[in-house]
């Protein structure tokens, strides 16, 4: 069976470290899955390339643009996804939240996702769980435990090098076992956590709720232990 690999990179130049690291980690997935008997299709998505028609999308009351489209519907489609932001003022780019930001809230139910971010210096390793892990979590993805970050020193030789070699061998595994595990399909199976909210349930019904006031009814206000 062949998989689906969505790879979303928002580097902003070229050639982009954010593109690099994409890559590597992309070879990394393709590999562990080929480990497991498995193919892989890859997609890539460079965001830049997307800035103009994602501006008028997303000021023209969600009117579709044809670009825009078709990049939706292949990490909508895909069995697991690769992003990687670069990191400016402390948090993801902003063409890279822009790009999500055209998705609906149960888009992406329960797609494994490895995320991934650069910048200059390793001061800002935390953004990956204080900002990006989070806006993905909104969308109910299944985000792999480990995130990779890398400052400009990590692709270079040494120790930082070999530190992440180990985390894109880390993480490349956690997303590969989700792919081939909650993918593994057959006609009428819906993998695990691809759902929506109203097929979970896990909605409430308001009308359920007893009034603040019925609960105050006869209540004098005062209190005995």
């Amino acid at each position: 069976m062949t998989r689906r690999l969505a790879v979303v990179s928002s580097g902003v130049g070229t050639p982009s470290s954010t593109r690099l690291l994409a890559d590597r980690l992309t070879e990394a997935v393709h590999s562990q899955v080929g480990a497991r008997g498995e193919d892989v299709h890859v997609d890539v998505i460079e965001v830049r390339e997307l800035a103009a028609a994602l501006a008028t999308m997303t000021t023209a009351a969600g009117l579709p643009v044809p670009e825009v489209t078709r990049a939706q519907d292949i990490v909508r489609h895909a069995d697991g996804v690769i992003a990687v932001t670069p990191v400016f003022s402390a948090s993801y780019a902003g063409l890279f939240k822009i790009f999500w930001d055209v998705f609906g809230p149960d888009d992406l139910d329960g797609i494994p996702m490895l995320i991934g971010a650069t910048a200059g210096t390793p001061r800002h390793s935390l953004v990956l769980d204080h900002a990006i892990r989070p806006l993905f979590t909104y969308f109910r993805m299944t985000v792999v435990p480990t995130g990779v970050f890398a400052a400009t020193e990590d692709f270079g030789a040494g120790a930082g090098g070999e530190q992440l070699n180990r985390r894109i061998v880390r993480a490349a595994g956690e997303l590969a076992a989700l792919m081939v595990t909650t993918s593994d399909a057959v006609e009428g199976f819906v993998p695990t956590g691809r759902t929506t909210r109203a097929q979970r349930g896990d909605g409430f019904d308001v009308t359920s709720i007893t009034p603040f006031t019925r609960l105050l009814a006869g209540h004098d206000g005062n209190h005995s232990d």
